[in-house]
């Protein structure tokens, strides 16, 4: 996410090092490569303008105290300007209204809406605790309302029935009744997309509006269309109020000029990104975190976020429990570890949220690699006894053969197998003894694609 942007500017604070202070001659061509980064990123125009000048403005004459260098010093500012400039703080779904709280989905056809809106019914049911309803009055695509039908299901919330044919605003007033009367705290109302903005689904998504009131009205936007993104949300802007977007998408758009710009020219806050194809790809977007994830400092808080969901507590609090007993790691440990970071999004979610150092130290792996290789790992521990799990250092070559033809695998795969556990296993060691630096300097050789495994 937002490759280029950080590359980029990690490489102009570079240029600072080594001076007194921020003066306007050593910020000049510090900011002309930003202005270019930015650009790059299809970041708007006007939106580069005026954060240019705004960095400009506070950096020129700032002392560079303590231990900064010029470069953090700029830094500093830079993060702050990119944290306004994406709307300072996060804001939420507004549930300040009598149940249900309508919310209406807005977008062009492709954008990921209706996945969108499976993606905030788990959101909103597993993080505020709400009883969803989800609805389709989308009456051009009878594909479309079995498609939310399935992901409604797979979210397990509710879906409310509709049919080709039916008028969308008599859809939606079935709807809001039905929710009322089971008493539901949401309503998420799908619409239909067009392959462009056109007067005639203006007019119908007008209408709607008029006639459900709802309190949240969300445009849902394919960040990879870069400015085509923008001047889509500005046109929706003007033919509907809305209160906030929807980014979808965010994690395949190396440029992210839409999350840099969208805020700035509609007023209205991105309120989520979609990241992965899963309905748990969906996170609250907060300005601030991002502007530290675009300048390469890595997104701490939302890692933190990420674990306790994905995590399983009781299993987490035993591994701790076995670790500080001195029982050691074996391979039934290693795999519950391998799964849970499956369940936190896979290595490419987590790596996304380090800082750019650590990210970049355990290089990238293929595409659809990760799945591959714990799937392949799983089969080889699986294809164990009981005993050997306990006791790898009982696997010999007699051993190692038996597992490989059990889980259809060379021996070689059972033998980087081991090595990784090896490695792993030690890494633990360290961690118990307090060595958190050891550990991280340890992950490289952790798992695939930090060092040589199973991304074949």
């Amino acid at each position: 996410m937002l490759d280029n942007l950080t590359t980029r500017l990690a490489r102009v604070m570079k240029t600072l090092k080594g001076e007194a202070r921020l003066t306007e001659t050593n910020i000049a061509d510090a900011l002309r490569e930003v202005r270019m980064a930015l650009l790059e990123a299809d970041v708007a125009l006007p939106v580069v303008k005026d954060f240019i000048a705004a960095v400009k403005e506070k950096a020129v004459g700032q002392e560079v105290i303590g231990s900064l260098n010029p470069g953090q010093a700029l830094i500093g500012v830079v993060h702050g300007e990119l944290t306004k400039i994406m709307g300072d703080a996060h804001e939420g779904i507004n549930f300040n209204t009598q149940p249900p709280a309508i919310v209406l989905m807005a977008g062009l056809q492709g954008a990921g809406k209706t996945t969108t809106v499976g993606k905030l019914a788990k959101f909103l049911k597993e993080n505020h605790k709400k009883k969803v309803l989800v609805v389709s009055c989308d009456v051009y695509r009878p594909a479309a309302i079995e498609q939310l039908k399935s992901v409604a299901g797979q979210a397990g919330v509710d879906f409310f029935p509709s049919a080709v044919g039916e008028k969308p605003e008599a859809i939606a007033a079935g709807a809001i009744d039905w929710a009322k009367r089971h008493y539901h705290d949401v309503l998420l109302v799908d619409t239909a997309g067009r392959l462009a903005v056109d007067e005639e689904m203006m007019a119908e998504i007008k209408r709607l509006h008029a006639a459900i009131n709802p309190i949240e009205t969300l445009f849902v936007v394919d960040a990879m269309l870069g400015q085509d993104a923008v001047n889509t949300a500005k046109a929706f802007n003007e033919a509907l109020p809305l209160t906030g977007v929807v980014l979808t998408k965010l994690d395949g758009d190396a440029r992210g000029g839409a999350a840099l710009s969208v805020r700035h020219i509609t007023g209205k806050p991105i309120k989520f990104a979609g990241v992965g194809e899963k309905l748990s790809g969906l996170e609250a977007f907060h300005p601030e975190r991002m502007a530290s994830r675009i300048l390469g400092m890595g997104d701490v808080l939302s890692l933190i976020e990420e674990a306790r969901k994905g995590l399983d507590e009781e299993k987490a609090v035993a591994f701790a429990k076995k670790l500080k007993s001195g029982k050691g790691f074996d391979l039934n440990d290693f795999k519950d570890q391998m799964a849970q970071m499956r369940n936190m999004g896979g290595l490419s979610a987590l790596m996304d949220k380090m800082p750019a150092q650590i990210a970049q130290a355990a290089g990238q792996l293929p595409a659809g690699a990760e799945n591959k290789m714990v799937g392949r790992v799983e089969g080889i521990i699986n294809s164990m006894t009981p005993t050997e799990r306990a006791k790898p250092e009982l696997i010999k070559a007699s051993r190692k053969r038996r597992i490989a033809m059990g889980a259809g695998v060379q021996v070689q795969d059972v033998n980087r197998l081991l090595n990784q556990f090896e490695q792993t296993q030690k890494m633990m060691k360290q961690f118990t003894k307090g060595g958190m630096g050891k550990l991280m300097r340890g992950m490289k050789g952790m798992l695939p694609g930090m060092g040589g495994g199973f991304g074949r």
